[in-house]
C-alpha cells in the first residue's frame, strides 16, 4: 500500500507490502525507494512486512527547505504505519540513517543491517583512484550549470560499476534504472532541505548500539566501505560483517536474493518481534 506521510515541513512517500515482522528498507543517495524493488518479493515471501520510503528530495518526496532529522523522519513514517519495532535495512547513506536512529531511538529498532553503508564519524583512506575520481567529481559539481548526463555517468561508473570496473561488469538494466533514479537529483534549485546530523556521532557511540549489527561491503565498493564493516565488526557490541569479492555499492539491486537469503539468515533468531 503506497501512501503518504506528512512531517514538519515534508511529505513523504512510504511504500509498505506483505505482513509480519516489519523491516525497513532505507536508499542510497543516489536513488530512491525503487532500488529496493528486486529484493521486496523474496523478503514479502520470507514472511516480512517490508516498508520502504523516500528521503526528503528523492523520488516522490518533497520538502521545504528547512531543517529536519531523518531520524525523526523515519520514526514518523513508522509511527504513522503503526509500527513500534522494526529492522532496519540501510544501503549506503540508508546505513547512516539506521545506525544513527538506532542510537538515538534503541527501543525502536531490532536490528540493523548496513548494505555498503557509511557511518557518521567514521572516514576511511581512500585509494589514489578513488581520490582522483572525487576531484573528478567536484569539479563537475562546481559549474555553473553541471551538464546531468555527465554528473550521471560518474555516478554510476563510480557507485555501479564500482572504481575502475568496466561497465559491462553488472546487467544494463540496473545502470538505466540508476541512471533515471539519480540525473534528476543533480537538477538545478532541487530542494532537499538541511538534514540534522547526530551529535556525537555514531562512531563515537557505537557502544550505545543495544541491537545486532550485520555489516555487508563489496570488495569493488570504494574502500572506506570495506573499511567501515571492518570497523563495525571490531568497534560495536554485537557485530557481524561480510564481505563479497564479486559486488560493489548497489548489492540489493546486484544480487537481491542472495542478500535477502543473508538477511532472512540473520534475522531469524530475533523473530518474532
Amino acid at each position: 500500500m503506497d501512501q503518504f506521510v506528512e512531517v514538519p515541513g515534508g511529505r513523504l512517500f512510504v511504500a509498505g507490502e506483505g505482513e509480519g515482522p516489519p523491516i525497513v528498507l532505507l536508499h542510497a543517495a543516489i536513488v530512491d525507494h525503487r532500488a529496493w524493488d528486486a529484493m521486496v518479493p523474496g523478503l514479502v515471501a520470507a514472511g516480512f512486512r517490508v516498508v520502504r520510503y523516500d528521503y526528503r528530495g528523492f523520488g516522490q518526496t518533497t520538502t521545504d527547505d528547512v531543517d529536519f532529522s531523518n531520524r525523526a523522519d523515519l520514526i514518523a513514517v513508522m509511527d504513522a504505519l503503526g509500527i513500534e519495532r522494526a529492522a532496519l535495512v540501510g544501503n549506503s547513506r540508508g546505513g547512516v540513517i539506521s545506525f544513527d536512529t538506532a542510537i538515538e531511538f534503541p527501543d525502536r529498532v531490532v536490528a540493523v543491517v548496513g548494505v555498503g553503508a557509511s557511518l557518521g564519524g567514521f572516514d576511511g583512506t581512500p585509494t589514489p583512484q578513488e581520490l582522483e575520481i572525487f576531484h573528478r567529481a567536484a569539479q563537475i559539481m562546481a559549474a555553473p550549470a553541471p551538464n546531468l548526463d555527465e554528473v550521471a555517468d560518474l555516478t554510476i561508473s563510480l557507485w555501479v560499476d564500482g572504481p575502475g570496473q568496466p561497465p559491462d561488469r553488472v546487467d544494463a538494466s540496473i545502470r538505466r534504472t540508476v541512471r533515471e533514479m539519480c540525473r534528476p537529483l543533480a537538477e538545478p534549485g532541487r530542494v532537499q532541505g538541511r538534514p540534522i546530523r547526530l551529535e556525537p556521532p555514531a562512531a563515537e557511540r557505537l557502544g550505545d548500539l543495544r541491537c545486532p549489527v550485520l555489516a555487508v561491503a563489496g570488495q569493488l565498493d570504494v574502500s572506506d566501505v570495506v573499511q567501515t564493516a571492518l570497523h563495525l565488526l571490531e568497534a560495536a557490541p554485537d557485530a557481524h560483517a561480510v564481505v563479497w569479492p564479486d559486488v560493489a555499492h548497489m548489492v540489493g539491486m546486484e544480487q537481491p536474493a542472495r542478500l535477502n537469503a543473508l538477511i532472512v539468515d540473520f534475522l531469524r533468531p530475533l523473530r518474532p518481534w
